[in-house]
C-alpha cells in the first residue's frame, strides 16, 4: 500500500467565510485512502468546524470565539491570543516542536493569502508549499501588498488563484516564466446539488412575518460575511432613498461578522427596520434565495464572489457590483446586470429592477438553459492533481 502523503493544512478559523466555506467543501470530497491531513486553526471556532470530516486531525493555537471589540473583560485574553500567535510566528521552531510534535510534512498548504508567511517561515525545507488566493490582493483595500510584498507569493511551488483577474494579477508581477508557471486557476469547490437540495428543505425565519402580513413587494436578497468588504452599509442607504423616491421593496441580509452591530446601528439611524431585515448567520440561506425577487451583491472588492455561484445555480436575477470575478461568472452581463461599484451604482441597479422589471427579462431566459462550468469535481480533481504532482 501507498504512503499517505502528509499536508499540513493553515486557516485562521473556520467562521461563516466564504474561503472557509470552500475549504470545507474541499476536504469533504478529499479521497480519506491518499492522504494524512493536519488542519491547524489559530483560532479553533466558526460555523463550519461541524462539517469537517473526522479522519482529518484539527488542531489549534487558541479556543474560544472570535474578539471583535475592545471590551475592557476581554482585553486581556485578546492580547494573550495576539501575543501567543506573534511568538509562534517569529519563532516558528516551537509551533512545529511543541504543536505540530515534530512531525514532518510533505505538504504544507496556506488556505488563505493571510497564511502566506507562516507557511513560508516554515523550519521545514524540503515540504513542498502551495497558497490559495481568494482575493484581489491589488484593490486598494490590500494597499499594503505592495510588488515586493506580491513577490513574495513566488516562494511557493504553486499559487491557487480562483479567478481570471487575480491569475491576471500575478502573471503581470512574475519575473520569469519559472515563477509565472507556478500560477494555477482553479475555481472554487462549490456543490451545485448540495445548494439545490438545501433551497428545497427548511422554514424561513420569520417568512410570515416579513411576508404575508401586507401586500407583496420586490423583495432584494444579499448573503455575506457582515464586513465592510461587503458593502452593506451601501446597500441600506440606498434602500432608504429608494423607499424616500416612492419605491416600496424589502431587504433581507443574511450574514454575521465584526460589523453586525454597526450594520444593525445603522439600519436603526436609517428608520428601515420595518423593510430592511438582518437575519444573522444562516448554515442554510438557500430558502431565502427561493423566495427573492433579485439577488444583490454590494461588494466593495472580492476574489471570485461564491455567493453568486449560488444565486446563478438557483437562478435568480441578478445586480452585482464590478468587482473582481463578476464578469467572469456573469459572463460580461449576458447572466445578471453589472453596475458600477459605488453607492451610485448600486442605486441605479435597483431602481432599474423595481422601475422596469421586466428589463431583466434576458437574464432569466440567459440562466434557464445556461450549464454551471464551476463543476465541484473538476475543481476538486484539480487540486488532487497538484497535491499529487508536488
Amino acid at each position: 500500500m501507498a504512503t499517505k502523503k502528509k499536508i499540513l493544512l493553515r486557516i485562521g478559523s473556520l467562521r461563516h467565510g466564504g474561503a472557509e466555506k470552500v475549504l470545507v467543501t474541499f476536504l469533504k470530497n478529499l479521497p480519506q485512502d491518499k492522504y494524512e491531513i493536519d488542519l491547524l486553526l489559530n483560532l479553533y471556532s466558526g460555523k463550519y468546524l461541524a462539517e469537517v470530516p473526522k479522519w482529518i486531525n484539527v488542531l489549534y493555537l487558541n479556543k474560544g470565539e472570535m474578539i471583535t471589540t475592545n471590551r475592557l473583560h476581554d482585553l486581556p485574553t485578546k492580547t494573550y491570543r495576539v501575543l501567543y500567535q506573534k511568538v509562534l510566528q517569529l519563532f516558528p521552531f516551537l509551533l512545529y516542536r511543541f504543536i505540530l510534535k515534530g512531525k514532518k510534512y510533505d505538504i504544507e498548504f496556506a488556505a488563505i493569502h493571510g497564511m502566506r508567511d507562516e507557511i513560508l517561515n516554515s523550519p521545514l525545507k524540503s515540504s513542498k508549499k502551495i497558497i490559495w488566493i481568494h482575493n484581489d490582493l491589488k484593490k486598494t483595500e490590500f494597499r499594503n501588498y505592495t510588488d515586493a510584498e506580491f513577490q513574495k507569493f513566488f516562494g511557493f511551488d504553486k499559487i491557487m488563484v480562483i479567478s481570471e483577474k487575480i491569475q491576471r494579477d500575478f502573471e503581470n508581477t512574475a519575473q520569469t516564466e519559472v515563477e509565472k508557471n507556478k500560477i494555477v486557476r482553479i475555481y472554487n469547490p462549490l456543490d451545485t446539488d448540495e445548494i439545490l437540495q438545501k433551497s428545497e428543505i427548511g422554514s424561513r425565519i420569520n417568512e410570515e412575518q416579513s411576508r404575508t402580513s401586507e401586500p407583496k413587494v420586490p423583495l432584494f436578497l444579499s448573503v455575506g460575511t457582515v464586513f465592510p468588504q461587503k458593502g452593506f452599509d451601501r446597500l441600506l442607504k440606498v434602500h432608504k432613498r429608494l423607499l424616500a423616491e416612492g419605491f416600496p421593496h424589502k431587504i433581507e441580509i443574511i450574514g454575521d461578522g465584526y460589523d453586525f452591530e454597526n450594520i444593525k446601528k445603522l439600519q436603526e439611524d436609517l428608520k428601515v427596520t420595518e423593510t430592511a431585515a438582518l437575519f444573522g448567520f444562516s448554515d442554510n440561506p438557500y430558502p431565502y434565495f427561493k423566495t427573492a425577487d433579485f439577488y444583490i451583491l454590494s461588494s466593495r472588492y472580492e476574489g471570485f464572489p461564491t455567493v453568486l455561484f449560488e444565486a446563478i445555480t438557483l437562478k435568480k436575477k441578478i445586480i452585482a457590483t464590478d468587482v473582481s470575478g463578476v464578469r467572469e461568472m456573469l459572463e460580461d452581463g449576458k447572466l445578471g446586470l453589472i453596475v458600477d461599484n459605488s453607492e451610485e451604482g448600486i442605486y441605479e441597479g435597483m431602481k432599474q429592477a423595481l422601475q422596469n422589471p421586466e428589463s431583466f427579462g434576458k437574464y432569466e431566459a440567459q440562466l434557464k438553459e445556461y450549464k454551471m462550468p464551476f463543476n465541484l469535481e473538476n475543481s476538486v480533481t484539480a487540486i488532487i492533481k497538484i497535491l499529487d504532482e508536488l
